[in-house]
């Protein structure tokens, strides 16, 4: 493996669990603003990602996806909430099951504004083009993770954010009929990968963003 493929390696894992960081520590937060400090006393709002690592998810399968020069993507172990402590369970739910995808779509937003900004000024480009490519590369990087892993998480299958998002709205029957499925979200979140849904979803947004970055 060349340099150029470590370098690509290292900065897609430091900003995916700086990404994953974002998204928990946000559901924390917004749970604490509704009333539970569950994850407060967990030490779970914070950047760290040492406090977000889940081994296989964050660590395993990425390295997996980089080896296999598929994109990279993974999860953090999920912010415990106590929906005893919540005022207005049902308004809470939607807010902190948004704040985790909403986190990681301004996050990418930030980074496509300091893109931008920093290729029409040529930041460092003609004192030193390699440090110019790196933080070229890690805007990138940030951006496109965070508005996969936005996209991946508002799919509105349990036990994903999405499902967090809708049972909120749902009222009566349908909410009733919709939570029987959660005994069946992991297999059918495996089926919206392998049949290439997510891939139809997320690919022309990705385009999009792509080619704003490429001639903003």
């Amino acid at each position: 493996m060349d340099i150029n493929k470590i370098l690509d390696f290292v900065i897609q894992i430091a900003v995916l669990l700086f990404a994953v960081s974002i998204h928990e520590s946000a559901h924390g937060w917004m749970a604490e603003k509704f009333g539970d400090p569950t994850a407060r006393m967990q030490g779970r709002i914070t950047l760290n990602p040492i406090a977000h690592i889940d081994p296989i998810g964050s660590i395993i399968f990425p390295v997996i996806l980089a080896i296999l020069h598929a994109p990279v993507f993974g999860w953090a172990k999920p912010v415990i909430v106590n929906p005893y402590n919540l005022r207005n369970y049902r308004r809470a739910t939607i807010f902190i099951s948004a704040a985790g995808p909403g986190s990681n779509i301004i996050t990418a937003s930030v980074g496509v504004g300091l893109f931008l900004l920093l290729k029409h000024i040529n930041f460092g480009l003609l004192a030193n083009p390699g440090g110019w490519e790196v933080v070229g590369l890690i805007l990138f990087n940030l951006i496109i993770i965070n508005i996969f892993l936005a996209i991946f998480n508002l799919i509105p299958v349990p036990p994903l954010d999405g499902s967090g998002i809708l049972e909120g709205l749902l009222h009566g029957d349908a909410l009733y009929n919709y939570q029987k499925l959660k005994p069946y979200g992991f297999i059918i979140l495996l089926l919206v990968i392998y049949t290439g849904v997510l891939d139809i979803i997320a690919r022309p947004i990705l385009s999009l963003v792509i080619t704003i970055l490429m001639r903003g």
